[in-house]
């Protein structure tokens, strides 16, 4: 079940279900998939992207996903809300590793403790049931990382997208691999899932979005 948690009351002209300006809503398309791989999003409280955020699209897509917003719990399982093996979960996250020791052929690539791909790369990635993305800047990730060290119980997960964000000059990111959460998601889900419908159906939302916006801004001048 989607878990949109709570937020402070917002404008009436923002959509109860995205949390967006209507003017950016794009609810009405939004297709529900049914994916195998399970989804948390820890988002950080200070993330205040309301236009051009995609935690909670993400979220309305996919029927087995949550999330949380704060900057620590005492566990997977407290910010999941059931019992769950945190060796078959995997947290989106690259940190200090370069992008550029990573496989070429790979779109994802556990990592160990220092950063280095691990061996038998395949037969881990089928283990994993459920994925952790970690919403806002590459600084507030970095704290979520920190503040929470029970994600070192879970699988490392870093990823090498054959594209760059399609945010292009709207919202830059630091280092060419970042994506954003709805991509991050998609794209991980897909592969670890086989389901690539995942990947398409969030993508073209997230296409209408930067669209919507787009217009928005050009209609204002």
């Amino acid at each position: 079940m989607v878990n949109l948690e709570t937020r402070p009351a917002s404008t009436t002209t923002d959509c109860p279900r995205c949390g967006k300006p209507a003017s950016l809503c794009i609810c009405d398309g939004i297709e529900r998939i049914d994916n195998r791989i399970a989804l948390l999003i820890l988002q950080h409280p200070q993330e205040q992207d309301r236009e051009l955020g995609t935690a909670r699209l993400t979220l309305l897509h996919l029927q087995h996903s949550a999330m949380k917003i704060g900057l620590s719990w005492p566990s997977l399982a407290k910010a999941l809300g059931r019992e769950v093996n945190p060796k078959r979960w995997a947290v989106l996250y690259l940190g200090a590793a370069s992008a550029a020791t990573l496989p070429r052929d790979r779109e994802l690539t556990l990592l160990d403790a220092k950063g280095a791909p691990l061996d038998d790369q395949d037969r881990t990635l089928r283990g994993i049931e459920g994925v952790i993305v970690l919403d806002g800047s590459w600084s507030q990730a970095k704290t979520l990382w920190w503040r929470n060290p029970w994600v070192l119980k879970c699988r490392r997960l870093a990823l090498n997208p054959k594209q760059p964000s399609r945010y292009g000059k709207l919202r830059r990111e630091p280092r060419r691999e970042g994506l954003s959460t709805l991509e991050a998601a998609g794209l991980a889900l897909a592969r670890l899932g086989n389901q690539p419908e995942i990947d398409t159906a969030l993508g073209l939302s997230f296409a209408r979005l930067l669209g919507a916006y787009r217009s928005a801004n050009t209609n204002s001048k």
